[in-house]
């Protein structure tokens, strides 16, 4: 018995203590830890794809700064990341917000995932249950009338 669920309940470990380390809350970050944060999440304006804490464009550096700023003057992490939005839209962030129409973003590909996983099921199993092919009347005669023409030829 052990040997049939020890895998699973190690697994079962394994996954409740990744849970725990990513959800614990870590407590009160240091201003320069909630600016790394914060700058981690905001996109560059002037930059593809490249977060503020990575670009080295003008208005990146401005936007460190002003967060900085902003965290000395003792705004919370969400008034920050508002401010942005506010200034430049929704697409500043580099993460979707998890509500309204953002939340479409994080929800279809699972949605999609999980359809075609159910997909694939339903074929796997409709392909098990329908029979096999098997040999017909004409065939087995075929092969009858063959050995036949063999054993004739043979004898």
């Amino acid at each position: 018995m052990i040997r049939r669920w020890g895998p699973w309940i190690a697994l079962g470990v394994v996954v409740v203590i990744a849970l725990a380390v990513v959800l614990w809350p870590h407590g009160d970050q240091s201003s320069a830890a909630r600016a790394q944060d914060l700058e981690t999440q905001l996109k560059c304006p002037e930059c593809q794809g490249l977060s503020v804490a990575d670009s080295q464009a003008p208005t990146s550096r401005a936007i460190r700064s002003d967060i900085k700023r902003r965290i000395a003057a003792g705004q919370s992490d969400e008034q920050i990341r508002q401010a942005y939005i506010d200034k430049y839209g929704d697409s500043i962030l580099l993460a979707p917000e998890d509500s309204g129409v953002s939340l479409l973003v994080w929800i279809l590909p699972v949605v999609v995932l999980a359809l075609g996983a159910t997909g694939i099921v339903f074929a796997l199993r409709r392909n098990r249950d329908e029979p096999h092919l098997r040999a017909t009347d004409a065939d087995e005669r075929l092969v009858e009338r063959e050995h036949r023409v063999e054993d004739t030829v043979d004898g």
